[in-house]
């Protein structure tokens, strides 16, 4: 009788198991549910990245006349002085601790929290009211814009392919959620005058759009966890050789104590 109730509760934490993972419904998982058709909705924020300390930049001067030019580009200074050399002449200017690039000529030049739009008339400005180029055009780009990923399946960087990514967009870089991915708490964590900031955001809602932190800035981490139905599944694979185990044993006794039975019955 011992080994009929082990079996018994066998069979109910498998029948547990399978109800648990048909919890996993559409309402759990499915994007921006409480949109209709041409549901249209006024985006506060303005979805431009802002530049933050040891973030890379290129940042090129061009002119019509191109001599001008030169000495406000590290790439040309440095083609010249790594021209016989095997070190990597692809240079890109790094912002310091501090918020600051030094650019050749003009020098210290404070980059954090500004765009790179803003960055690219300050630059163009400077070059002006210095006399030093009438007609400069000025190029600011992100250099390896990264956001990273950590979940239950591991982590991972993605390099996006322009400085403009939002949480929205930084999940399908990253391939997208399983359907176990607790949805209702995915943090965004970022590093604010620092400070490692989080704030939990959920892509179910259209109140994701008027959150601060749906526009991802350049090292942003995003973190996932597993719903407690996951987490009670891989509890139970950890067990099921188990269950299958005691299973057998208790087959295997039920059916010797029925033939011990009947060969009592029998005399």
């Amino acid at each position: 009788m011992k080994f009929k109730s082990i079996l018994t509760r066998a069979f109910i934490l498998m029948f547990v198991a399978a109800t648990a993972a048909s919890c996993v419904t559409n309402r759990k998982i499915a994007y921006l549910q409480d949109m209709k058709h041409n549901s249209q909705i006024q985006l506060e924020n303005s979805f431009e990245a802002v530049i933050s300390p040891y973030d890379e930049l290129d940042v090129i001067v061009s002119s019509f006349d191109p001599e001008l030019a030169k000495p406000f580009n590290i790439q040309s200074a440095a083609r010249t002085a790594l021209a016989n050399t095997s070190v990597n002449q692809n240079i890109a200017y790094l912002v310091d601790q501090y918020g600051n690039i030094e650019l050749p000529v003009l020098g210290t030049i404070h980059a954090a929290g500004l765009t790179r739009l803003k960055l690219q008339e300050h630059v163009k400005s400077l070059l002006i009211s210095g006399g030093y180029i009438s007609d400069p055009y000025v190029m600011v780009r992100f250099r390896d814009f990264k956001i990273f990923f950590l979940g239950s399946n591991g982590g991972k960087a993605i390099t996006v392919p322009n400085e403009r990514c939002t949480f929205l967009e930084a999940l399908a870089l990253s391939g997208d959620l399983n359907i176990y991915t607790n949805r209702k708490k995915i943090a965004v964590m970022r590093e604010v005058e620092g400070r490692m900031v989080m704030r939990y955001l959920d892509p179910r809602s259209s109140n994701v759009f008027h959150d601060p932190y749906f526009m991802m800035q350049q090292n942003d981490f995003i973190i996932t966890q597993d719903t407690r139905y996951k987490n009670f599944l891989d509890s139970y694979s950890q067990w099921t050789p188990i269950f299958s185990t005691i299973s057998t044993v208790a087959s295997i006794a039920s059916l010797v104590l029925t033939y011990f039975m009947l060969q009592n019955t029998s005399k």
